[in-house]
């Protein structure tokens, strides 16, 4: 059997001959060195795909390659955040990340809808290379990628008009959407909202509707099968994590061998959808090589 050591130092080896700076840095954060400067670097390479409207663009998510500010970088943008809060939370490194999250609000405000809900992505993506699944009007306002936007800025101690409005449009969203059964992505965005006030009688009520229903959800593998899907790995990245328990041993083991089946004999993890360019490829690479890694060390290292 591998080493976990041997897995994240193939890993980082990966990330530092294929990956683009932003993920290296990450790697580097989850794991060798959870150190403030650490942070501050990744932090300083998510600013580079900020635009002068605040919002976060040219291709950080690797599947759009627009050069305008989308929701889509700012959602993934957020959960680079996220990751880092969760790594580091000095006081330096905290008041980095909120400067990051001030600056994404205007953008935000200025594409949500009346109701302050978000699109994942606007027209202006269709014109710039994107992943074939990438079709225009087949993403529509939503809690995704609304919720998860809303629920990580308000961990940032964010405040605004738009956050407010927005914030309401999700807890009625949320009984509408577990009503309907959500998809996966759609449940990864109400788990995050909900997390944001987990003792409250709602967020409870919710959190155990969602669970209920959580093993026939579309887009979603309870169990590794064949085919894009959302795994309980991504609702709980740690065993720490409170949404742990939504799911039976055995699933997390079948995901987790799994997981550590598929590191290639160069370090890295590949994707299980075509992404619009090998640029995208290699840059996708490196995000699900630093979500495997750091998955498998919080399990198993």
């Amino acid at each position: 059997m591998t080493s976990q050591s041997t897995v994240g130092n193939k890993a980082l080896e990966f990330l530092r001959g294929h990956a683009r700076i932003l993920e290296r840095r990450l790697g580097e954060l989850w794991l060798r060195d959870p150190a403030p400067a650490t942070a501050h670097a990744v932090l300083d390479a998510l600013s580079a795909y900020r635009n002068a409207d605040g919002g976060l663009g040219n291709g950080l998510e690797a599947d759009v390659l627009a050069e305008e500010s989308q929701p889509l970088a700012v959602d993934f943008g957020l959960e680079v955040v996220e990751q880092v809060l969760d790594r580091v939370g000095t006081e330096d490194v905290r008041a980095h990340a909120r400067e990051l999250g001030e600056g994404v609000l205007p953008f935000l405000a200025s594409v949500a809808a009346p109701s302050g809900a978000l699109p994942i992505v606007l027209p202006s993506f269709a014109s710039a290379p994107h992943a074939a699944h990438w079709t225009e009007n087949a993403f529509p306002l939503g809690l995704n990628p609304t919720a998860g936007i809303v629920a990580r800025l308000r961990l940032l101690g964010l405040t605004s008009d738009w956050l407010d409005e927005a914030e309401r449009f999700c807890r009625a969203e949320v009984d509408r959407a577990l009503d309907g059964g959500p998809d996966g992505h759609t449940a990864l965005n109400i788990v995050r909202f909900l997390d944001l006030t987990p003792t409250d009688p709602w967020a409870v009520a919710h959190a155990e509707k969602l669970a209920a229903g959580i093993d026939g959800m579309a887009h979603f593998h309870l169990y590794p099968a064949k085919g894009y899907g959302v795994t309980p790995l991504q609702f709980a990245p740690s065993p720490r994590n409170p949404r742990r328990p939504l799911f039976p041993d055995a699933a997390i083991e079948a995901h987790l061998a799994e997981l550590a089946g598929g590191q290639q004999p160069d370090g890295g993890w590949t994707v299980p959808w075509q992404p619009p360019g090998p640029a995208s490829e290699l840059a996708w690479r490196g995000v699900v090589t630093v979500h495997a890694a750091r998955v498998l060390a919080a399990y198993r290292g």
